[in-house]
């Protein structure tokens, strides 16, 4: 889904507008139709992925959140997120108009982004972008946001925000677009308009109480798992359909896809492996879905070669930027930033050095765009640059205002109140849980007797992810007395890792004899 080319508009001239099916090739638009329906197997992926990544109290609010703005996402791109996104006859190159209200005139036409397929299939094809994109930010409410003034975020946040960053670089007058920007798949709209917003959003809600910091860790790695091969599944139609027809760029599309996932992921692997000294399932995951990012915006323009590049730089980059909330003092709970915004940037700025015309002219459309360093096109890596600049400043700014309106607004206070985060979200927002369990305790608090006024214990988000466990800070004072020994007469506490506590009795030596 490139800027298709400066020859975009010269193709679009050549075809006939005609509404019947046969000035397009039947392979194309079944391959897109296909692609499309894959992209949208990417919704229920994030849903279990965030789902597993977040408390058992609160993973069903998540699977809610997404699925919910999936709906929403629908009901605004066909009310008017297509038009202000891909109205042809928009001149601003900020935003499109409503031209194509409620799709009207989008039938037969060729479509705005390529000449191989029809406007009414190339808008449902980007309609599931929109969607898979709102389905990130909501990770931005884990376990402390209410969901029905997320849902007004999110038709407002496709408004004002997707809208505008699509329309810059794929709309036929977006400035982007006209001034040679090279983003294939949506590393602009949708990685860094996601990623940015998300931790704008974390931000405006702000960090969940202390003690949900604590030992907080994925409540179901299953999940995690099942979550990140279905986005891998959709993403091949993501980056693949994003070449607008079964060709030559589409196939390395996709392979460029497999490797810098592949490569990401081991990676990030091997990174947390130098911390914890355990091959994490969550860091394979989460690696696996940085390289996918990365490619978003670079599949479509670069040799093979280069996205074992592309893998490995955004594994580590990703991998290292998980500790920027820790300096923001921002609590991306999922981590939204460092995957989505980062991998994004990586990708698109990498464009400015591999980015080849020998790949791009592989649809038989784009044959006559630049690519960057690899073309001699040294003037390309300053314009990414100015792009990635602008496109997250843009989102940060823009997604905090609308957050902050929306939350002073009676009624859609973004935030929950303390005792229903302590109860969790599943219960006070959902009414159900994703599994049903008896619950012997619910914090990592409960029935422990902590050394609380120790000031040196600061406790952070996700913190066992690089080698730091939140619960090693307590290891010490966990049922000790002040001599640092346990109590005699008293129950012995282990914990399996997911809030169930084992309780065995310790029986006096006096007594067992």
């Amino acid at each position: 889904m490139d800027i298709a080319g400066r020859a975009v508009a010269e193709n679009h001239r050549s075809y006939l507008p005609r509404a019947d099916s046969t000035s397009f090739d039947g392979g194309d638009v079944s391959f897109i139709i296909v692609a499309g329906a894959m992209v949208l197997l990417m919704v229920p992926g994030l849903a279990f992925l965030y789902s597993g990544l977040a408390r058992r109290k609160s993973a069903l609010s998540l699977i809610w959140a997404v699925a919910a703005s999936n709906a929403v996402g629908i009901f605004q791109w066909w009310f008017w997120g297509y038009s202000l996104a891909f109205s042809s006859s928009a001149t601003s190159g900020y935003i499109g108009n409503l031209r194509n209200f409620g799709l009207m005139k989008v039938l037969g036409d060729p479509s705005p982004g390529s000449p191989l397929i029809p406007e009414i299939l190339y808008s449902f094809f980007q309609m599931e972008f929109a969607c898979v994109t709102i389905g990130i930010l909501m990770g931005g409410i884990a376990e402390r946001g209410r969901v029905l003034p997320a849902m007004v975020l999110t038709f407002a946040w496709l408004t004002l925000v997707y809208c505008p960053l699509a329309c810059w670089v794929w709309g036929a007058n977006g400035w982007a677009f006209s001034w040679g920007v090279l983003d294939f798949a949506g590393g602009g709209p949708v990685e860094i308009g996601s990623g940015v917003s998300g931790l704008a959003l974390a931000w405006v809600i702000g960090r969940r109480q202390e003690k949900e910091l604590l030992n907080f860790r994925p409540h179901n790695v299953s999940l995690v798992c099942l979550g990140t091969f279905l986005l891998w599944f959709g993403w091949l139609g993501f980056n693949g359909g994003s070449a607008f027809g079964a060709n030559l760029r589409a196939i390395v599309a996709i392979w460029n896809s497999m490797l810098a996932a592949a490569f990401g992921g081991m990676v990030w692997c091997i990174m947390d492996y130098r911390y914890e000294r355990h091959w994490s399932m969550v860091g394979f995951c989460s690696g696996t879905i940085a390289g996918l990012v990365a490619a978003t915006p670079s599949s479509g323009f670069v040799h093979p070669w280069a996205s074992v590049i592309i893998g490995v730089v955004s594994g580590a980059a990703c991998n290292l930027a998980t500790k920027l909330k820790f300096h923001f003092q921002i609590d991306d709970a999922l981590d939204l930033f460092a995957e989505h915004a980062i991998g994004g940037i990586v990708g698109l700025f990498l464009n400015g050095f591999f980015g080849t015309n020998e790949v791009i002219r592989l649809d038989g459309v784009n044959t006559s765009t630049p690519g960057g360093f690899m073309d001699h096109n040294w003037k390309q890596l300053y314009i990414q640059f100015a792009y990635i600049c602008a496109t997250c400043s843009y989102s940060f700014v823009v997604t905090a205002l609308l957050a902050k309106i929306i939350d002073v607004i009676p009624g859609l206070k973004l935030r929950s109140t303390p005792e229903d985060e302590s109860l969790g979200m599943d219960e006070v927002e959902i009414g159900e849980f994703a599994t049903d369990y008896i619950e012997i305790r619910r914090d990592f608090t409960d029935g422990l007797f902590m050394n609380s006024t120790n000031p040196s214990e600061q406790h952070v988000a996700a913190g066992d992810r690089h080698g730091r466990p939140d619960n090693a800070l307590h290891q010490r004072s966990t049922m000790q007395n002040g001599n640092g020994l346990p109590h005699e007469g008293t129950n012995e506490v282990k914990h399996d890792g997911n809030g169930i506590a084992e309780v065995n009795e310790k029986m006096r030596d006096s007594e067992s004899s």
